[in-house]
């Protein structure tokens, strides 16, 4: 039997010391802030990247440093016979693909997972792939899985303001003037490899209820399940936990489930969207991790 090991990357959310408790490995995302390298969650703290973005830091998103990446593989290897590396989305990021071309190379070693997720379901989607592994399952066995269920998750983002939007390009300065004005709370969709624009909401709470709406008919056409044991949902943030635990709260009134995960969003996605964003999840379970 293959001892097989599982590398995430820190899109997960997953950070190094929790890394270390469930025998995940963790890739750090690289970021460059007014031109200077950093790495999440090794020299760059969630505080400290919020800081630099709201003083106004011109701040990049890079894919992880292919010699960096190969080193890590090639030291996982030396304990393991195989390797599943579950990168975010291919929809959001180039690793995912560069990954794979890096995987031609090693005879079947590293099996790279493209079931298209970030933050909250790809952390769930790790912690899966962990619990096969320890199951005995090979690592195509395990990517076979996860890529089988892969289309059944759904996220949906609120953000507190159009600023980094606009500044990304995905919203015209005319736009985001107005929406400013009239205090517009956009409600933006990750499904599969896309982040879309789902809704508009004039109050945080409007956003919040057409969120919830969203979930509940995901789980009927997506997940296609009615049965709350079926499935995962979570509450995401950027730098936000008091509310994202009051929403963790009402969405526990909407969905019986037996606990809510609750993790701040990703600084790649983070980035894009700004501080004071809200986001929920509903992922259909590959396996019972608890």
């Amino acid at each position: 039997m293959s001892k097989v090991a599982i590398l995430t990357d820190s899109n997960s959310g997953i950070t190094q010391e929790e890394s270390k408790k469930l025998g995940i490995f963790v890739e750090p995302m690289p970021f460059y802030i007014d031109g200077q390298l950093y790495y999440e969650d090794i020299d760059l703290t969630q505080d400290e990247f919020y800081e630099k973005l709201t003083q106004g830091g011109e701040i990049t998103t890079s894919m992880p440093i292919t010699g960096n990446l190969m080193d890590d593989w090639d030291k996982i290897l030396e304990e393991y016979d195989e390797l599943v590396y579950i990168p975010m989305s291919s929809g959001l990021s180039s690793s995912c693909a560069t990954a794979k071309m890096l995987a031609d190379d090693y005879d079947g070693r590293v099996v790279v997972v493209d079931n298209q997720r970030i933050s909250v379901t790809q952390k769930l989607s790790a912690l899966e792939a962990k619990k096969l592994a320890d199951m005995g399952k090979s690592a195509q066995e395990i990517c076979d899985a996860l890529m089988e269920i892969k289309s059944a998750s759904t996220i949906y983002i609120t953000v507190d303001t159009l600023e980094y939007l606009k500044k990304g390009g995905r919203l015209t300065p005319a736009v985001a003037a107005i929406g400013s004005l009239l205090k517009i709370k956009p409600v933006l969709s990750i499904y599969g490899e896309k982040l879309d624009k789902y809704s508009m909401a004039r109050t945080m709470k409007a956003a919040k209820q057409t969120m919830i709406e969203a979930l509940k008919k995901d789980m009927k056409n997506v997940l296609h399940t009615d049965n709350f044991d079926d499935v995962v949902i979570s509450v995401a943030h950027t730098q936000n936990q008091a509310a994202a635990e009051k929403f963790a709260e009402e969405l526990l009134q909407e969905f019986p489930v037996k606990n809510i995960w609750i993790d701040p969003l990703s600084l790649s996605v983070s980035c894009h969207i700004g501080p004071g964003a809200l986001a929920c999840t509903v992922t259909k379970k590959l396996i019972d991790i608890e």
